[in-house]
């Protein structure tokens, strides 16, 4: 008897009719014969709903309470499946962070899963109910309650199946991962599989099928991730580690764009290593992510710096940037950018990649901002704009 778990997102569950089809659909599944994990995200829009509530109180909500208010979503939907379940004729319990011990660690709003106790999961498979999870949150050092930030639910479900040693399956309101965002770009191809490290770029990066430290945890402990759609025989996507044989059979895989960062650039600086390095450290120690690094070449030991980081983070990161440069340096903020990335594990082996995504943006009349590549990724950003102009002539090329 296999242990699976599944993952529901807010899609799934957004309603008492799906929150019932959901329940089936477990049902059907214990009935194969596999002991049943479900995790599931807050129903629909309710984690928007509470941030706005939360926003009408203060401006600046404090970050402990925000995160004790958001996990009661998760526990919501949590509680309506398990007494959908219970009204099938199968036994059913629903379980917060705290009453299985998922323990977490770091800030509020973006906490890391540090461990999963377990215990009153496996008891109540042994007892044949099928468990039900509240995704997204965990419980720190100090017994307060944490989340994991958006699309945390997928990392809980990949967590609670490494700790299980079972499969998990991620439903949404998508078929399956796709080259590129079919919202985007009408002729996207599904892919039947994708390699760990390419998905965990595509989510990094923009693409919102997966939380990108669920892809992580899936390929440290080597554990299959399904994505499909809910209630649905629509065969999906399988990440997980692909054989260098299927590593040439395209150089690009997918593509991803996000509008969800914005960038700095600082003029006119000195060129001190320790300088940039002591910005760099304070900026991380607030675990603000920090993606495109760009600097020219030194002018008289003078240099700009360029980098980007989330939209949400602007104002706590000009903090700390006016901590260490003084006003006589002008500091400059981008916020009409596009972050535009392709992927492919193909790259590693493929010449011109780089050649032909220029080419292109040349014809198109589109301007590169930044740039920054690593082996199996190309990222630049574009004016907002050029968007789905990029979109169409990349994906076309590359046959996404």
């Amino acid at each position: 008897m296999a242990v699976v778990v599944q993952k529901y997102g807010g899609s799934s569950v957004g309603t008492i009719d799906k929150i019932k089809k959901v329940a089936n659909t477990v049902v059907k599944r214990r009935e194969a014969g596999d002991d049943v994990v479900v995790v599931v995200s807050a129903m629909g829009d309710t984690t928007d709903d509470l941030i706005e509530l939360a926003g009408q109180i203060s401006k600046n909500p404090d970050k402990r309470e925000l995160d004790a208010l958001l996990s009661t979503g998760e526990m919501m939907s949590s509680a309506l499946l398990a007494m959908a379940i219970k009204e099938l004729g199968y036994g059913a319990v629903s379980y917060t962070a705290y009453q299985i011990g998922i323990k977490t660690s770091g800030q509020y709003g973006k906490s890391l899963i540090d461990d999963i106790d377990g215990d009153n999961i496996k008891r109540s498979l042994s007892e044949g109910k099928i468990v039900i999870v509240a995704g997204f949150q965990g419980i720190n050092q100090e017994g307060d309650i944490t989340t994991l930030g958006r699309g945390g639910s997928d990392t809980t479900a990949v967590a609670i199946a490494v700790k299980l040693a079972g499969v998990c399956e991620i439903y949404t309101d998508v078929d399956g991962i796709y080259g590129v965002d079919p919202r985007k770009y009408n002729a996207a191809k599904k892919l039947n599989e994708i390699d760990y490290e390419e998905m965990l770029e595509l989510s990094s990066l923009g693409a919102q099928v997966m939380h990108s430290r669920s892809v992580e945890l899936g390929q440290k402990y080597n554990i299959p991730i399904y994505v499909g759609l809910s209630n649905s025989d629509i065969k999906g996507t399988i990440i997980k580690g692909v054989s260098n044989m299927n590593m040439e059979s395209k150089p690009v895989t997918g593509l991803a764009t996000s509008d969800e960062d914005v960038a700095i650039t600082i003029r006119d600086i000195n060129n001190d290593i320790n300088m940039i390095s002591s910005l760099f450290e304070s900026v991380a120690s607030k675990r603000i992510n920090i993606d495109m690094i760009s600097q020219t070449a030194p002018i008289d030991n003078r240099v700009n710096l360029s980098f980007t980081i989330p939209k949400a983070d602007l104002n706590e990161c000009l903090e700390i940037v006016r901590e260490h440069y003084s006003c006589k340096e002008a500091i400059a903020i981008d916020e009409d950018i596009t972050k535009f990335s392709i992927v492919g594990i193909g790259m590693k082996t493929t010449s011109g990649v780089t050649a032909r995504m220029f080419k292109l943006f040349r014809e198109n009349n589109i301007e590169v901002k930044m740039i920054t590549t690593s082996e199996i990724r190309i990222t630049c950003t574009i004016k907002q704009e050029d968007k789905l102009r990029a979109i169409n002539a990349i994906a076309g090329e590359f046959n996404l």
